[in-house]
């Protein structure tokens, strides 16, 4: 019969990288059976291990797929692009476990397909009446596939048969070589393999629960030994497999008539001597029982396409897990899982810890002029050495490398003369430096009153615009991957910026990173050019990280006593609705309880059930909303309100903690999060603050201008986005549109529904303007649906119509699509390039997911584009004009300035001038500009 097989190649297995060799002074690898001596092929990993016993682990890939899905909330765990992972994600974990504290020697995982078996075709009813596969679950099988792929871990399936069975299969021929077996299902068919050489591992919660159940175990619990387990389900049946149980007889009388008769073999000779009504309703179903039999007894004979030697276990393709964990954003789990196989030391690349260049230490003025004079402006990564909180700390030292020196300063040693030296070549715009995250290294530089400049690398930075999915850029991570080097000793911290322990304790970690930020650099040099990505850097990303530097400094002024008023108010609204909610049903309960609530709902107020979890049944806001549309009950009024208030309570609460001493709130952008480009708020997060919420504004109240200022001034770009998707498209229509000025949805609007713009409803509008946005992020109809509460149908005719009207709209997004499966990247209007391989994947979703990302990179990392440089722009003409306004915060789209007195009208004269002319489009970039003492009133 066909089967299909995913395993790596043998070529692959011979290039694969063994596993660290176990020496004394190894403290890093996790020490795994199976470990060759240092040089070994990658073929031989797992083949025996240390006490020369083979332990083979097998996995019933679906079963324990649905089970980590129903363990994890689906809610919890997607992509960016709206890819669900809540099950791929805890079979990864669940396997790592496995893998980290079982040891084994050979791995390997059992699929079935979505195609009839033998038992099916027997049954038509086999596992009939199972609720239909939830649509959160569709792909994640696909994915996990994928990892094991990456993992290099064979997966198996075959045309006809079930999982089981070739897990049966392959428990029959390990065990026929005196191996140990460790059978990981959800399955209870599984127990009739359980013997002295196979163990069960049954989840008894979700997948991070998995009770051994060898012979004792199951007989324990069933009554029978193992061997008799298939005879005892025939008997009473299999819920999960749709087969009928004989009426009347439990697991307790099918037990003892086993152990009387010898099984069911025995028992079928002896139906007559069996008596009463369970001996009549046994005769009367006999031959449900011997179907039965035939069905659930698993097949230990199937002509597998590979041997067990094929599944010895392999260190994972780094490189590959690297791609997919970006792409799936498991950054937790990558640590995880190379934190279990330990280092790489590949005979090709090497992985050794990386040497730190002799050092010297230079404390006065002389030495550090004759290094400079000596180093004659060569390129010099600086490495700063701090103490203290990241609020108040202070570089107590400085190691500086290049290609032919490396010293170490440390500051608290040194005399005036020297730090004037230092200071001076600090600030040297002509003194090319090399940092890895400048912004902070800037701002921990400025609190010592010293000024960084002339910086021509942030590695940080370069990193982000070669691979802009990766989830992590710091500099060990970028040095591991890109050149195979470990740069933090085992007694060193991991920060960038370290500990100050002393100077020979800090001067040599120090000197390490500034060596691999140098040799960073230069690897990432030709990339940056390759990809077209050097402009961006030197033109763009570097000269923001300085401005943002500023940004962060100065702050943004608050009210503490709006801040407290709007806290005890949103308390107070807590209180309110909760009282109400409790008189609504009568008592008081936890209104954060799921448990809790779903007892209320559903089983006292008999509510409509929502969707089934593991739990029980949803109670999230989505369920809830579904809900109130239904039933329009007053609890679930409350209970949002609850909700809504806890939330925004949080939030302030948030804001409240992150007040400095100076009454700013001081957030932090990070420029090599979103793969796009755009900027993201943490510490606190300012950008998920509501914008059109009453509470919401209430909340920007408290946002004021500060002492010695005047105003504040917000400046934003009116529907950015349908500006670059209409220049980026050339639709006439909607280039008309925006240079007549019209309203663009209203205009779209009395289009897709052939109305005059004046007869265009409110309802008409927010649909068009969902679905013009939803476009932008490849919004499906179902998915378009969703969103505004509407049949499918509708949706799909509301795309069709709009299609139908602005052809070119659809004609460019299908086309972006081509070309960057053509072209391996998508590319924004300043050339940031977002590189999608699995454009051309034969991995379904993990296709979907890429095709989503090339809709929407161009034009949201065209905007991200355009609002950088709009700020790039406003901060250089703020300084050509001598003004004392500053930028203080960028929330998406909007600039919030602070405006010193007597500058309002020269500040909002360039503000509008900067933004509009940040980039030239077939469209008008039109800004809308407001003042006010606070952040809500200077609104527009």
């Amino acid at each position: 019969m066909p089967t299909r097989l995913a395993f790596v190649s043998e070529s692959t297995k011979l290039a694969a990288t063994p596993l660290s060799s176990d020496t004394e002074t190894s403290t890093t690898a996790t020490e795994i059976p199976g470990t060759p001596p240092a040089g070994a092929s990658a073929a031989s990993l797992g083949t025996v291990n240390a006490g020369g016993h083979n332990r083979l682990l097998v996995i019933d890939g679906h079963s324990m797929a649905f089970r980590a899905f129903y363990a994890l909330p689906a809610e919890n765990f997607s992509t960016d692009t709206g890819q669900h992972t809540n099950a791929v994600y805890g079979f990864t974990s669940m396997l790592i476990n496995l893998i980290k504290e079982e040891k084994p020697t050979h791995v390997a995982v059992a699929f079935d397909l979505d195609t009839p078996t033998f038992r099916s075709e027997e049954y038509t009813e086999y596992k009939g009446g199972r609720n239909k596969t939830p649509e959160e679950f569709h792909g994640q099988i696909d994915l996990i596939i994928k990892v094991m792929e990456a993992m290099r871990i064979p997966t198996l399936s075959m045309d006809g048969y079930e999982a089981d069975d070739i897990l049966a299969t392959l428990a029959e021929k390990a065990s026929a070589r005196n191996w140990d077996v460790m059978v990981v299902s959800g399955d209870r068919d599984a127990f009739q393999l359980v013997d002295d050489h196979v163990t069960v591992f049954y989840p008894k919660k979700g997948v991070s629960d998995l009770p051994r159940m060898d012979a004792a175990a199951v007989e324990a619990k069933y009554l029978v030994p193992p061997d008799k387990y298939s005879d005892l389900a025939a008997l009473v049946g299999e819920s999960a497999d749709n087969l009928p149980g004989v009426p009347g007889v439990g697991p307790k009388t099918a037990a003892k008539w086993i152990k009387l008769y010898g099984g069911l073999e025995g028992i079928l000779e002896n139906l007559d001597a069996i008596k009463g009504k369970v001996g009549d309703s046994l005769r009367a179903n006999i031959e449900d029982v011997k179907r039965n039999r035939r069905l659930n007894r698993l097949l230990r004979d199937l002509d597998l396409p590979v041997d067990l030697d094929a599944m010895a276990a392999q260190r994972p393709d780094r490189e590959a897990i690297e791609e997919l964990f970006d792409a799936l954003q498991f950054n937790a789990l990558r640590k995880r899982l190379f934190d279990v196989y330990g280092e790489d030391e590949g005979a090709d690349a090497g992985h050794a810890e990386v040497a730190a260049p002799a050092h010297s230490t230079i404390t006065d003025a002389g030495e550090l002029e004759s290094w400079i004079r000596a180093t004659n402006q060569a390129r010099t990564a600086v490495q700063l050495v701090t103490e203290g909180a990241a609020a108040t700390r202070d570089v107590v030292g400085l190691a500086l490398v290049t290609d032919s020196a490396a010293d170490y300063l440390p500051l608290t040693e040194l005399d005036a003369d020297a730090e004037q030296v230092l200071a001076a070549w600090l600030a040297d715009l002509d003194a090319p430096k090399i940092v890895h995250d400048f912004k902070e290294a800037y701002k921990a530089l400025a609190a010592r009153g010293l000024h960084l400049a002339g910086e021509v690398d942030d590695t940080a930075i370069s990193g982000y615009l070669i691979q802009p999915d990766r989830r992590s850029y710091e500099l060990a991570d970028l040095a591991q991957y890109h050149l195979r080097m470990n740069i933090v000793p085992a007694a060193a911290a991991s920060n960038q910026l370290e500990l100050s322990l002393g100077d020979e304790d800090a001067a040599t970690p120090a000197v390490s990173k500034a060596f691999a930020a140098l040799r960073l650099s230069e690897h990432f040099a030709g990339q940056l050019v390759e990809r077209g990505a050097n402009q961006l850097l030197g033109g763009l990303e570097l000269p923001l990280s300085e401005v943002l530097a500023e940004m962060e400094l100065a702050g943004i002024a608050v009210s503490s006593e709006k801040l407290d008023r709007l806290l005890d108010d949103f308390s107070a609204t807590i209180t309110h609705v909760s009282e109400e909610a409790f008189r609504i049903i009568g008592k008081e309960i936890n209104l954060g309880s799921p448990k809790q609530l779903q007892a209320v709902l559903f089983d006292e107020l008999g509510l409509p059930k929502t969707k089934k979890i593991k739990t029980g049944y949803s109670t999230d806001a989505d369920a809830l909303t579904d809900l109130i549309i239904k039933t329009g009950h007053p609890f679930l009024e409350q209970l949002l309100a609850f909700r809504d208030a806890s939330k925004l309570r949080s939030t302030v609460e948030g804001l409240r903690k992150a007040v400095a001493d100076d009454g700013r709130i001081h957030t932090t952008y990070a420029q090599t999060v979103a793969a796009t480009g755009r900027l993201s708020s943490v510490n606190p997060n300012l950008q998920n603050i509501p914008i059109r919420s009453e509470e919401g504004r209430r909340i920007r109240e408290v946002f004021v201008v500060g002492e010695g200022y005047e105003t504040l001034l917000t400046a934003d770009y009116s529907q950015i986005e349908m500006r670059i998707m209409a220049h980026l498209s050339g639709d006439e229509g909607l280039i008309s549109a925006f240079r007549a000025g019209e309203d663009l949805h209203r205009y779209v609007g009395s289009h897709v529904f052939n109305v005059a713009p004046e007869e265009v409803t409110s309802a008409m509008r927010s649909k068009v303007k969902a679905m013009s946005y939803g476009l932008v992020y490849g919004l499906s109809s179902f998915g378009l649906s969703k969103q505004l509460a509407i049949p499918v149908d509708e949706a799909r005719t509301l795309i069709r119509d709009y299609f139908e009207r602005f052809g070119a709209v659809r004609d460019y997004l299908r086309g972006v699509v081509e070309q960057a499966r053509k072209d391996g990247f998508t590319s924004t209007i300043e050339g940031r390039r977002r590189y999608l391989p699995d454009l051309s994947s034969d991995n379904r979703q993990l296709r979907e997911m890429a095709e989503r990302a090339a809709l929407n990179a161009p034009i949201q990392g065209s905007a991200a584009d355009i609002i950088k440089k709009a700020m790039l722009g406003v901060d250089a003409e703020l300084k050509a004009q001598g003004l004392k306004s500053r930028m203080l915060l960028q929330v998406h789209d909007e600039l919030v300035l602070e405006v010193a007195p007597g500058e309002r009208d020269a500040v909002e004269k360039l503000v509008r001038a900067q933004m509009g002319s940040a980039a030239e489009l077939s469209v008008p970039l039109d800004v809308s500009v407001g003042q006010g003492i606070s952040w809500h009133e200077a609104g527009h």
